[in-house]
């Protein structure tokens, strides 16, 4: 009986439902037919297999790189082959067999079963990231279940019958079969024909009533038909396109690095049943955020395993993100396990400006720091920023001839400049500052029982994360934990360092943008200085920001800011509006991951991409874009509620907080904010 082929997966289906109906028995070639491949080249799985034997290698204490682990199993595994080309028709191999000879050879007495369980666990896992089921397929498969069919899934593999499970279980697909059959576990394969009459002897089936569906034209074409089943072969062009500009990406990356980051999103792109109609917000969280937050977060495990760091505290609201990202990434990207504990740290500007002062008290930096914001411009916000008690403090300033409602703001009305030298001078005043220590030393000693509790003393060295941008959270906790003689060293790591004020890095604390960082010039990467507000929404915690540190009868308490207020409800709205931006973000994670674990690259291979992105949403997006990503609301827990005068700030004008008027109808104004732009990060 002739095969017959088709290049149309409808056409294939419509004709398979009317040969099916004169059949009972229907079997399916599974790799490129029930299921397909992100990536163009099934070995390309084998890498991050490899990586893992080698990390774990390393933690025996053999020194085998992954490489040498790569080509060691592609020999053993050829070796295996010709063994049993010796004996079968088909060159076939058995993946438990050929792997535990690998492991043996590589860790000698060293090995255990378990092992062999951890690296076969690792690749079933690659594998399913990479592999898709046909939804049209797996449409028809239910129906053909529910007419009553006996269904079979085979396939010519190195993977025995009992991996392949696991494969169609995560598929969904192993419910709906009566056996899956791999040429691992016989040596007869679809290629030779072996394996049509090996399942017709298992099972005890009829050749005229069998069809069979795959797409290769001999083993599931030829084969088939020399035993009078009905065979269907599907040459799928769209599909070989698909995988032909994965395969052009993945080549073009070994020599150019920036078509490696767009290697990165073709893989992590959603395939049928995935790629269903999204909102706009959805498809930024996934395309733009995604391969941004993951490479960050991917960037600060490789320091933190480089450096040997063992604690690593994600703070501030946007740290409760980027530590779910990190707990999505870790099994792909770092199998071996051989990563720093990681904990939220609840800790905010707010909370942390007092206990900040309890040894060193008010510095000049930080009163800069807190009058940043235009809404700020007396002693009272300062005192409402650090806690203070306005009336214990009036007598210290009118020692220095200031009032709590003196003017210290240039940006306000009744600015004199005299009153900035009088408000220094009070800083230098020690019956001043002993005021502050006294006012601020409860909320720091909550502090304390705060983060000995949760273990940040532990450790000689630990990292912290935020999204940026002038280091203020890392730097008044240094301050608030430097007096104590178990300080550890703080590495911090920031999406985006700005430094507009100086950080002072010592070595017990030091500051590293990794996306952007106003030391390192990168003039596409300073791009997302456009709309740093935007970041910090799309990635903000669930939860209201931290108030402040309380002492209590069993240690200490945490106060929550209010959001019972109208900023509290606007921070709402503005979680409630970016909710699918975040899910977008959330569901491109483990996609990302898996990608990187498979090229094997890590943030510099991609920051060309990265940039180029960056660019292109930030600096020239259109103007869909801007309306849909902006955000609505932002909350800046330090700004006060006066107004600054017009002639001193004025509106600042940037390209996304124009008009959608001015965005559509001015055919220069992307070009002339990007020359601003640049200049101004050229200047400084």
């Amino acid at each position: 009986m002739a095969c017959t082929t088709f290049y149309s997966l409808k056409k294939l289906i419509r004709e398979g439902r009317k040969r099916s109906a004169r059949c009972d028995i229907v079997s399916f070639d599974l790799f490129d037919t029930l299921l397909i491949r992100r990536i163009h080249d099934p070995d390309l799985v084998k890498l991050p297999v490899a990586r893992f034997i080698s990390s774990l290698a390393a933690v025996a204490g053999i020194s085998r790189s992954w490489q040498a682990v790569q080509k060691l199993r592609d020999t053993i595994e050829q070796r295996h082959r010709d063994e049993t080309g010796q004996t079968f028709e088909d060159h076939e191999a058995c993946y438990p067999r050929f792997m535990r000879e690998l492991l043996v050879t590589v860790f000698g007495e060293q090995f255990d079963e378990r092992l062999l369980e951890r690296v076969t666990d690792y690749e079933l896992a690659m594998e399913n990231t990479m592999l898709v089921v046909r939804q049209e397929l797996l449409d028809w498969l239910h129906e053909l279940h529910d007419e009553g069919k006996r269904l079979f899934i085979v396939t010519d593999i190195y993977l025995p019958a009992q991996h392949i499970r696991v494969l169609c279980r995560h598929a969904g697909l192993l419910d709906l079969v009566e056996d899956v059959v791999s040429s691992a576990d016989s040596f007869l394969a679809k290629a030779s024909g072996k394996a049509y009459p090996l399942m017709q002897q298992r099972y005890d089936l009829d050749y005229s009533s069998w069809l069979h569906v795959g797409d290769n034209p001999i083993s599931d074409g030829l084969r088939p038909a020399e035993f009078g089943v009905q065979a269907m072969v599907l040459r799928d062009g769209t599909e070989k396109f698909r995988k032909a500009l994965v395969k052009r990406y993945v080549n073009y990356g070994k020599g150019k690095s920036f078509y490696r980051g767009r290697a990165l999103q073709q893989l992590m792109l959603p395939l049928e049943a995935e790629n269903v109609p999204r909102d706009d917000l959805y498809i930024e969280g996934y395309n733009f955020l995604g391969p941004l937050v993951g490479s960050f977060v991917q960037h600060i495990a490789e320091e933190c395993r480089r450096l040997d760091l063992k604690r690593v505290f994600f703070f501030s609201r946007e740290g409760y993100t980027f530590k779910k990202v990190w707990e999505q990434c870790a099994p792909f990207l770092f199998p071996d396990g051989c990563l720093p504990r990681i904990d939220y740290l609840y800790v905010s500007r707010m909370a942390l400006a007092g206990a900040s002062c309890a040894h060193l008290g008010l510095t000049r930096r930080a009163a800069s720091i807190a009058f940043l914001p235009p809404g700020n411009r007396d002693f009272r916000d300062l005192a409402r920023i650090f806690k203070f008690d306005i009336e214990a403090m009036t007598p210290h300033l009118r020692r220095h001839r200031l009032e709590p409602d003196t003017c210290l703001s240039p940006l306000h009305a009744g600015y004199d400049q005299q009153n900035s030298v009088h408000f220094l001078e009070l800083l230098d005043d020690e019956g001043f500052q002993q005021e502050v220590r006294r006012q601020t030393r409860p909320a720091n000693d909550a502090l304390m029982r705060y983060l000995e509790e949760i273990g940040f003393f532990a450790e000689k060295e630990v990292a912290v994360v935020d999204i940026g941008w002038l280091g203020t959270i890392q730097r008044f906790l240094y301050q608030a934990v430097r007096h104590r003689d178990d300080c550890p060293r703080i590495v911090g790591y920031v999406f985006g360092a700005t430094r507009g004020i100086p950080f002072e890095q010592d070595l017990k604390n030091s500051l590293h943008g990794v996306i952007y960082d106003r030391h390192r010039f990168d003039l596409g990467a300073s791009c997302l200085l456009y709309a740093r507000d935007t970041f910090e929404e799309a990635c903000r915690a669930p939860h209201p920001t931290l108030d402040g540190y309380e002492l209590a009868e069993d240690g200490y308490r945490l106060k929550f800011r209010n959001c019972d207020d109208v900023i509290g409800q606007a921070e709402k709205q503005q979680d409630l509006y970016y909710s699918s931006l975040q899910q977008g973000l959330f569901d491109a994670v483990p996609r990302f991951a898996a990608a990187s674990a498979l090229l094997g690259y890590s943030l510099e291979d991609y920051r060309p991409w990265l940039n180029y992105l960056l660019t292109a949403k930030l600096a020239f997006p259109s103007t869909k874009e801007i309306l849909a990503i902006r955000n609505r609301h932002h909350l800046d827990d330090f700004h006060g509620i006066h107004q600054p005068l017009a002639k001193k700030v004025g509106r600042e004008s940037t390209l996304w907080n124009r008009s959608e008027l001015a965005l559509r109808l001015s055919p220069l104004l992307r070009l002339r904010h990007f020359v601003n732009h640049c200049k101004s990060i050229i200047r400084n």
